[in-house]
C-alpha cells in the first residue's frame, strides 16, 4: 500500500544534540488522535470493513498515516540501534534508610522482613478518628483474626455474599471472570485453623486477594478476558507470583475481568460483562486490569494482582482510587503469564494503602527464573518506613507542557500535591524537557501491538471472529497490519529514549506526573454488546504511563484527590531502575498528607464490620 499514500518522514537528530533543559526549543507534541469514538453497530461494521482484504488495508494505512504512526514511527530516519528488551544493569543506589534482604528467602520470610520496616504504630491506624474514610488493609484482616473477632471462614463468606450482591441487575458490577465457592471457602477453612491453632503461616495468612484473569491461578482457566484463549492454553499450574501469595497463606479469591486481550483501557468487556467504577457505577472503571482494581476499591480485597503493559494497573488505580504499584522490568517474575506483552508488561499491584503494596510486592518479588537475563536483581532492598519525614532532598523532575495536558480538575489537584510536598517536607521540582513523548507512546504501541500479534496470530488463523469482541477485533487488525521494519524501528527508539531518560535521572530522583489525562468517563450503553473503540480517551488515559513499560521503569500512582464530580485523582511517581524504595516511601509520604480527604465510594463492602 505503500504506493497510495506518501507521508512525509521525520529526520531525528543524534541523541546527545538533543536539549534536555527547561529552555530547550524541543516542542510538545500533543497527540494527534484522528478516530471517532465508536460503539454498539458501528463498531461492529468497522470491524468487519478492517478484516475485509482490500478495503481493510486501505482504511489501516489512512488511519495509522492520520495518526501520525508513518511520519513519526514507520517512515522515520533514526541512528540509534535496536533495544529490545528494557533490562537494567544492576545499580546500587545510595537509598535512604533502607535494608537489605536476600531474594533467596522464603515469601513468608520477606513478608516479615517487610512488617519490620514499618512504623510501629502505622499513622492510618493510630489516627483512625480522624479520617472520614479508609479501607481495611492486611494488617487490620491479621488482627481481626489473632484476635478471635472473626474468622478468615467468616470473611470468605461475607466475600461470597458481597460478591453475589454486586451481581444483582441494579448494579452488574461484573468484577470477576470466574470463582469457585467451594475452594474458596476451603482455603478459608484450612486458614482459620491454622488461626486457631496460633499457627498463621504469615499476615496474610487468611486475607483476600484477587488475580487479574491473565495470570495462572488453579483451578480456574485462564481466558485473558475472551471466550476462547483457555482452549487453546489450559492452566496447569500456579503463576509463580500466585504461589508465593498462597504459600503466604493468603486466599485466592477468583479471577478478576479485565478488557479482552489487554487490547483497551477502559474494562468495557463484551463477554464478561463491564467492570464499573465503584466511585459511580455509570462511569469506567479503566484497564486493562480493570476488575483488581474495582474489588480492593470496593472494599472485596485489600489487594489484588494486575498485569501492566501500558498502564494496565496503574490506569484503573487512578481511576478507582487506589495505589497502582509496577516494579522495575523482570523484578517479579512473569512466569504463568499469559505472553501478551513479552518485553513492556509487568506484574503489578493494586491496593487500598501503600503499606499494603509493600506487603505484597515483598511477598512476589525477588524469584527471578533461570531463563531471564542474568543482569537482573541480586538482592532486594526494603525501605526503613519509620517516619517519612527521613526521606529528605528529593527532587522531582517535572516537564511543564507534559504535566499541563490534562484536564484542569486534574492539573489543580496534582499541583496542590506537588505545593503541598514542598511545604511539608521540602523536596523541590525540577523543571526538564521530556523529548518525544508522543513518538515513544506510538513506537510502544507498535511494540506491544506486535508482540500481542505474534503472541496469538495462529491461534486466530485457526478459528472465526465469532468469539472475538469488535473492539478486539478492530485492535487485531491494526496490531497485524505492523511489519517487521515498523517493530525495529520501534525497538531503536527504546534506545533513544532510555537515553533521554537516563539524563533526566541525574538531575533528579524521580519524575512527576499525573496519573492519567482525564478522569472516568461515562459508559456508552451501545458499547456493552459489542464492546467500545474510543482511541481519543484512550491516548488521554496512557499519556503519563508509557515510560514505565516501553524503558522498564518502576512507578507508582497514590490517590490525591477528586473531581468536581467526585471521580479519583492519581499522581505518579517514575523511578531510575530498582528504585523500589524511594518510590515506596515518597508514596506513603503522599499518601500521609491526603489520606483524610479520601472519600468513601458509592459501592462498598465492609468485610470486617462486627455484626
Amino acid at each position: 500500500m505503500g504506493w497510495v499514500f506518501k507521508s512525509k518522514n521525520t529526520v531525528y537528530k543524534p541523541v546527545k544534540d538533543v536539549d534536555l533543559s527547561p529552555k530547550s526549543d524541543e516542542f510538545y507534541l500533543r497527540a494527534n488522535v484522528k478516530a471517532p469514538r465508536m460503539a454498539g453497530f458501528l463498531i461492529k461494521i468497522l470491524a468487519w470493513i478492517l478484516e475485509s482484504r482490500i478495503f481493510g488495508a486501505m482504511l489501516v494505512y489512512i488511519l495509522k498515516d492520520e495518526n501520525l504512526v508513518h511520519r513519526l514511527i514507520s517512515f522515520a530516519e533514526i541512528n540509534e540501534p535496536p533495544l529490545y528488551v528494557p533490562c537494567h544493569p544492576w545499580e546500587d543506589h545510595t537509598e535512604q534508610e533502607v535494608k537489605s534482604v536476600s531474594s533467596e528467602s522464603s515469601p513468608p520470610e520477606k513478608v516479615q522482613q517487610a512488617l519490620e520496616c514499618f512504623r510501629p504504630c502505622p499513622q492510618i491506624v493510630e489516627n483512625n478518628q480522624c479520617l472520614s474514610f479508609r479501607r481495611w488493609t492486611i494488617q487490620d484482616y491479621s488482627r481481626a483474626y489473632i484476635s478471635g473477632e472473626i474468622t478468615p471462614l467468616m470473611v470468605a463468606q461475607r466475600f461470597l455474599d458481597s460478591v453475589y450482591e454486586s451481581s444483582n441487575p441494579s448494579m452488574q458490577m461484573s468484577f470477576f471472570i470466574n470463582q469457585n465457592a467451594e475452594d474458596i471457602l476451603m482455603q478459608a477453612t484450612k486458614s482459620t485453623h491454622r488461626y486457631k491453632t496460633g499457627e498463621p503461616i504469615s499476615v496474610l495468612d487468611g486475607v483476600p486477594i484477587a488475580v487479574k484473569d491473565e495470570i495462572d491461578c488453579m483451578p480456574y482457566p485462564t481466558t485473558g478476558g475472551t471466550k476462547w484463549l483457555h482452549k487453546t492454553r489450559p492452566c496447569i499450574n500456579d503463576a509463580c507470583c500466585v504461589k508465593h501469595l498462597r504459600s503466604c497463606g493468603a486466599i485466592l479469591v477468583g479471577k478478576t475481568n479485565m478488557h479482552e486481550l489487554g487490547a483497551g483501557v477502559s474494562g468495557i468487556n463484551p463477554h464478561y460483562g463491564t467492570t464499573r467504577n465503584p466511585y459511580d457505577i455509570n462511569k469506567i472503571s479503566g484497564g486493562s486490569s480493570s476488575g483488581s482494581a474495582t474489588v480492593v476499591s470496593a472494599g472485596l480485597c485489600p489487594v489484588a494482582l494486575g498485569v501492566d503493559g501500558g498502564g494496565s494497573v496503574r490506569i484503573p488505580a487512578a481511576l478507582c482510587g487506589v495505589v497502582g504499584f509496577k516494579p522495575t522490568f523482570g523484578l517479579v517474575s512473569h512466569s504463568g503469564v499469559l505472553p501478551f506483552n513479552w518485553t513492556v508488561g509487568s506484574i503489578g499491584i493494586l491496593a487500598g494503602t501503600v503499606e499494603d503494596a509493600f506487603i505484597v510486592y515483598a511477598a512476589i518479588s525477588g524469584d527471578i527464573p533461570s531463563n531471564q537475563p542474568s543482569t537482573l536483581l541480586p538482592k532486594l532492598s526494603f525501605p526503613l518506613l519509620k517516619s517519612t519525614n527521613t526521606i529528605t532532598n528529593v527532587k522531582m523532575a517535572k516537564y511543564g507542557e507534559w504535566f499541563n495536558d490534562s484536564s484542569d480538575d486534574i492539573n489543580k489537584c496534582c499541583y496542590q500535591a506537588l505545593e503541598q510536598l514542598h511545604e511539608h517536607y521540602g523536596w523541590e521540582t525540577v523543571d526538564v524537557t521530556v523529548p518525544e513523548i508522543e513518538v515513544m507512546r506510538l513506537a510502544h504501541y507498535v511494540t506491544i501491538g506486535s508482540e500481542c500479534n505474534a503472541a496469538i496470530r495462529s491461534d486466530l488463523e485457526k478459528m472465526g471472529t465469532s468469539e472475538i469482541g469488535c473492539d478486539a477485533r478492530v485492535a487485531l487488525s491494526i496490531y497485524g497490519s505492523f511489519s517487521s521494519k515498523d517493530y525495529l524501528t520501534a525497538q531503536r527508539f527504546r534506545n533513544r529514549h532510555m537515553q533521554f531518560y537516563k539524563c533526566i535521572f541525574e538531575k533528579a530522583d524521580v519524575i512527576v506526573t499525573p496519573a492519567t489525562g482525564i478522569t472516568a468517563y461515562p459508559i456508552v450503553e451501545q458499547s456493552l454488546e459489542y464492546g467500545d473503540f474510543d482511541y481519543v480517551n484512550g491516548a488521554a488515559l496512557v499519556r503519563y504511563q508509557i515510560a514505565g513499560n516501553f524503558l522498564g521503569f518502576p512507578a507508582v500512582t497514590v490517590p490525591v484527590g477528586y473531581d468536581n464530580l467526585g471521580m479519583p485523582i492519581g499522581l505518579q511517581f517514575i523511578g531510575r531502575p530498582w528504585s523500589e524504595p524511594t518510590l515506596i516511601r515518597i508514596a506513603l509520604a503522599v499518601q500521609d498528607l491526603c489520606i483524610s480527604s479520601y472519600r468513601k465510594p458509592m459501592v462498598f463492602y465492609d468485610l470486617l464490620r462486627k455484626d
